[in-house]
């Protein structure tokens, strides 16, 4: 629930009063925290980068780190969490560990916003080492609570139950509501992960009730996503009607991050309305991605512009008047460049825009007639008529399989936003059902960051393959991949206790295309048939 944590070290910041007392003496400062307060934020942004060049000219440390810290947290608050890093390191370097509390206060923000930043990027050991260094300079005891809570709910991600609980149980003494709930909810789903057995509702349903009683929207909305999840192996009618009450609140939040949580959750329950669903969520999830890149460029043009004018003004102020038509002729020249460059720059995007849009809308097309259709007819076949054919709607779905990869083939390549080992991670969950249990170990981000893009779609097609073949054939229950790196080299190992194949067989087994698509990147295969039960597949190339 990222608003929620956002709210967290927002409240570190801001309730320093001393520090609030020394920087009031700026205009500057004093408009961006008018915008922030009235949460128009990228005009926060741009004052608070207007006081932070004062307070360098009178050298008042403070001042510019407590402006930079301001800035990082508009920029995580808004998805730029590279950005928000960058900003919190920058004015790491103006905060003065040894000081007084408002250099304290400030630095305890500026580790908690950078830890924060790792934890939504999925970089949990960086994430971890920030939440524990915001400990250290931490001096009210409920804000040390509001950390400890933050600490657990990242080692929960990590699945370091244990330590975890250690952590929440320390922020119970709090003795804020809005905290309280947060430690509640977190430290119940903690314990039920430790123990399968131990029954988590009360617990949930009395966080949910502080939440209620704190008009606490995006709280509530937390809570729905615990209960949800909760009952999504037990009892889906719940898990459905929990997940529903999410999105409704995310949709009265305005918050595209939940709602994009609750529809895939929607999407997974409710087969009924899939299509509608999808959608909703293809369409919010858009209309994120944009929102994203837009402030994220939006940020960089903001320091750019104010660092240019920063340092125009300083050269008029010190220029004399014998450079002054040399300045004049620079300047222009300047300009002319950079309007040039622009204009060629923004001749080359719309281009560029108007190449992907007429692609995109080709492929919709393609995915509409084809697929979207050809599911819809199954479904009302199979909606409509009491006694059909099964081998018969299966065959179906098989040919809309078939050609939807028809159409996977012939798409452009294009950079998606989602980390590679995000989407190797949610291929492999969407085989997850009530007879087939696949797991995952050793994949993460570092590793692919050196396989280059190419190697990496030919390496997600043959992890679908296997996972298809699998469904199809080898009647198995437990799927396993491990990946490593080693040497320069990337391993992955496929196990399943299915009924296995000959090796005869392989290539009659929709697995050609896997050792095709394997040896393309210039990597080997190993079909392993003398397991006593399932399959085993050892697979191996270079990262570069």
């Amino acid at each position: 629930m990222k608003r929620i944590l956002l709210f967290i070290f927002l409240t570190l910041l801001f309730s320093c009063k001393k520090e609030s007392k020394i920087l009031h003496e700026d205009s500057n400062y004093q408009k961006a925290r008018s915008c922030r307060d009235s949460y128009v934020t990228d005009s926060a942004f741009y004052y608070y980068n207007l006081a932070k060049n004062d307070f360098l000219k009178v050298s008042d440390s403070l001042g510019v780190g407590n402006s930079l810290v301001n800035m990082a947290v508009i920029q995580t608050n808004k998805g730029d969490f590279f950005g928000g890093i960058e900003s919190s390191l920058e004015a790491n370097k103006f905060l003065k560990k040894n000081k007084d509390s408002a250099h304290r206060k400030a630095l305890a923000a500026n580790y908690n916003n950078i830890g924060l930043s790792f934890h939504f990027l999925k970089d949990f050991e960086k994430s971890s080492l920030y939440y524990i260094k915001t400990l250290q300079y931490i001096d009210s005891d409920e804000d040390r609570n509001l950390c400890y809570n933050n600490i657990g709910d990242l080692l929960i991600s990590q699945g370091k139950f244990d330590s975890a609980k250690i952590y929440l149980e320390k922020a119970l003494i709090t003795k804020d509501s809005g905290t309280l709930s947060k430690v509640i909810n977190n430290l119940a789903k903690v314990k039920y992960l430790i123990n399968n057995d131990y029954n988590p509702l009360p617990e949930f349903y009395h966080a949910l009730k502080i939440r209620e009683l704190r008009n606490d929207e995006l709280g509530r909305n937390s809570s729905f996503e615990t209960l949800s999840t909760y009952f999504l192996n037990r009892d889906n009618n719940l898990s459905l009607s929990f997940a529903k009450n999410m999105l409704d609140a995310a949709l009265k939040n305005e918050s595209p991050d939940d709602q994009i949580t609750a529809l895939k959750r929607i999407i997974t329950l409710d087969s009924k309305n899939y299509l509608q669903n999808f959608q909703k969520f293809d369409s919010i999830n858009d209309h994120l991605q944009i929102t994203q890149s837009k402030h994220k460029n939006q940020f960089a043009l903001i320091r750019f512009d104010v660092e240019k004018i920063t340092k125009e003004s300083t050269e008029k102020s010190n220029s004399i008047l014998k450079l002054l038509i040399g300045v004049v002729i620079l300047i222009v020249a300047i300009i002319f460049i950079i309007l040039g460059y622009r204009r060629r720059q923004l001749k080359l995007k719309q281009e560029k825009e108007l190449e992907i849009k007429n692609t995109q809308l080709l492929m919709s097309k393609k995915v509409h007639d084809v697929v979207a259709n050809g599911i819809y007819q199954v479904m009302t076949k199979i909606e409509n008529q009491e006694n059909f054919d099964k081998d018969k709607a299966l065959d179906e779905l098989e040919f809309v399989y078939e050609k939807s990869r028809d159409i996977s083939y012939e798409k452009e390549e294009t950079n998606d936003t989602v980390e590679f080992a995000e989407r190797i991670f949610n291929l492999i969950e969407s085989f997850r059902n009530s007879n087939v249990n696949p797991f995952v170990t050793g994949n993460s981000q570092n590793m692919w960051n050196g396989v280059d893009a190419a190697a990496q779609d030919e390496i997600f097609q043959v992890i679908r393959e296997l996972l298809v073949n699998m469904r199809k054939h080898s009647q198995a229950s437990l799927v396993g991949f491990k990946f490593e790196e080693n040497n320069g080299r990337i391993h992955i190992q496929y196990k399943d206790n299915g009924i296995g194949i000959q090796g005869e067989m392989i290539h009659g087994n929709g697995l050609s295309n896997t050792v095709s698509r394997i040896e393309k990147i210039k990597g080997t295969i190993i079909f392993d048939n003398k397991t006593e039960k399932g399959l085993k597949i050892n697979i191996s190339f270079p990262t570069s």
